[in-house]
C-alpha cells in the first residue's frame, strides 16, 4: 500500500473520486489585428451605408430599376444597407471591390476575381466567383462597379506591426494571468516515495477538490490528516497590467484610424470634441469615399453625352448638414440674396423644388424680390 493509500484509507469514497478527469485547460488567444480592423472598417462601412444614391435626369429625380438596386434591395439576399456595408468593408479590408450585375438585375459583391488588365482595350475580370458560384463567362470593365482603395501605408502597417503588436499584448496578458493567479502549497504526510505516477495521483486529487471551489456555490471538502492547504498568493495582483493591455489595444485602433482618417475620439465616443472630429470625419474620410463612389457610378451609368447635359448620380445623405440644426444658417443665406432657395435646399441635401419662385432670389427678413425692392424704393 503506498503512501498517498495510507492518506485517503480513513474515508474509502475519497478513493473512488481520485481517478477521475479533472481539470480541462483552455488557452485563449486575443487577435488583436482583427479587433482593430473591425472597428474601424465598421465605423466607415455603417456610415456609408446610410447615403441616398439619386438618379438625376434634366434635374430631376429618376424612381426606376438603378433606384430600386441602389436604395432598397440590390439583390435577393441583401437590403441596400447590408449592401453597401459589406462593400464598403472589403474595399477598405481587401483594397478592392467588384460588383456585377446578373442577368436577374441582381447586383452581387464578387469574393473572388481574377483581373486582366490591357495598356489600350478595357480590363476584363473572370472566374468571378461569389459565394460557391463561379460564372462562366468573363466581364468588361464597363460592365462592372470596381473601386481600389490603394492605402499602401495601411497595407505595410498590416504586415508589420500588427505582429509585433500581437507578441507584445500575448506577453501582456501572461504577465496579467500570473499577477493574479491563485497559488498554493499542499503539505502532505506521507513517508514513502514520491514517484511520477504518485505525484500524478496526488495532483490530480488536489484538481479535484479545488476545482469545485470554482465551480460550486457550495463546496464541501473533507479534510485529511496529514493533508494541508496553504495559499501563497490570493490573485489579488495590481491592476496596473490590466490598464497597460487597455491601452495597448487603444493605441492599436487609434494608429488604423488616422491612417484611415477617423479621428480617435469619434471611435472611443468622446462627445468633448465631437462637433470638430465629425467635420473632419466627413470631410477628409467619408467625402473622398462618396466620390470615389459617386465617380464609378456615374462612368458606368451615365452615358457621355447625359452626363454633360446635367444627367448624373448623386450621392446624399451623408455629407450633407441637417437643415434643421442650421436653420439659422439657412435664413441668413436666402436673407443675403447669396442663394436662392432651391439653392439652400439642395445644399441640405434635399431636392428642388419645380415652381418658380423658388429659384427667386429675395432679400431682407421681408423676402422680397429684388424687382419689388427697387420698385419700392422708386415710389
Amino acid at each position: 500500500m503506498g503512501w498517498l493509500d495510507k492518506v485517503l484509507r480513513r474515508n474509502s469514497e475519497l478513493e473512488s473520486l481520485f481517478d477521475l478527469d479533472l481539470i480541462d485547460e483552455t488557452n485563449h488567444r486575443v487577435y488583436l489585428k482583427q479587433m482593430a480592423l473591425e472597428t474601424n472598417f465598421n465605423f466607415i462601412a455603417r456610415t456609408i451605408s446610410q447615403s441616398d444614391f439619386r438618379i438625376m435626369k434634366n434635374g430631376k429625380r429618376q424612381f426606376d430599376d438603378w433606384h430600386y438596386l441602389l436604395n432598397v434591395r440590390p439583390n435577393t439576399d441583401q437590403t441596400a444597407a447590408k449592401f453597401w456595408q459589406d462593400f464598403i468593408y472589403k474595399l477598405l479590408d481587401e483594397n478592392e471591390v467588384l460588383v456585377v450585375l446578373t442577368d436577374n438585375n441582381d447586383l452581387l459583391i464578387a469574393d473572388d476575381f481574377e483581373r486582366i488588365e490591357y495598356a489600350v482595350y478595357p480590363d476584363i475580370f473572370r472566374n468571378v466567383t461569389v459565394k460557391d458560384y463561379t460564372f462562366q463567362r468573363t466581364f468588361q470593365m464597363d460592365e462592372v462597379l470596381y473601386l481600389t482603395y490603394n492605402n499602401k501605408k495601411l497595407t505595410k502597417f498590416m504586415n508589420g506591426m500588427f505582429k509585433d503588436f500581437g507578441d507584445l499584448f500575448s506577453r501582456m496578458i501572461e504577465i496579467s494571468m500570473r499577477n493574479h493567479q491563485i497559488r498554493g502549497t499542499v503539505d502532505v504526510d506521507a513517508t514513502g516515495k514520491l514517484d511520477e505516477k504518485n505525484q500524478n495521483r496526488l495532483q490530480a486529487f488536489i484538481d479535484k477538490l479545488f476545482q469545485s471551489f470554482k465551480k460550486n456555490t457550495v463546496a464541501l471538502v473533507p479534510k485529511l490528516k496529514g493533508f494541508s492547504y496553504n495559499e501563497v498568493s490570493k490573485g489579488e495582483g495590481k491592476g496596473q497590467s490590466i490598464d497597460e493591455i487597455t491601452k495597448l489595444k487603444k493605441t492599436l485602433v487609434d494608429e488604423v484610424a488616422n491612417i484611415l482618417g477617423i479621428p480617435t475620439a469619434l471611435v472611443h465616443g468622446d462627445l468633448a470634441e465631437y462637433e470638430t472630429s465629425l467635420k473632419a470625419y466627413i470631410k477628409f474620410c467619408i467625402g473622398p469615399l462618396i466620390k470615389k463612389i459617386a465617380d464609378e457610378l456615374n462612368a458606368k451609368l451615365v452615358e457621355k453625352a447625359d452626363y454633360l447635359k446635367g444627367d448624373k448620380v448623386e450621392v446624399k445623405g451623408v455629407t450633407e448638414k441637417s437643415a434643421i440644426e442650421n436653420a439659422n444658417n439657412a435664413d441668413k443665406m436666402v436673407a443675403s440674396g447669396a442663394w436662392s432657395r432651391n439653392d439652400v435646399r439642395e445644399k441640405f441635401g434635399d431636392e428642388r423644388v419645380d415652381d418658380p419662385r423658388m429659384d427667386e432670389y429675395v432679400i431682407t427678413k421681408n423676402y422680397q424680390t429684388l424687382d419689388e425692392l427697387e420698385g419700392g424704393e422708386n415710389e
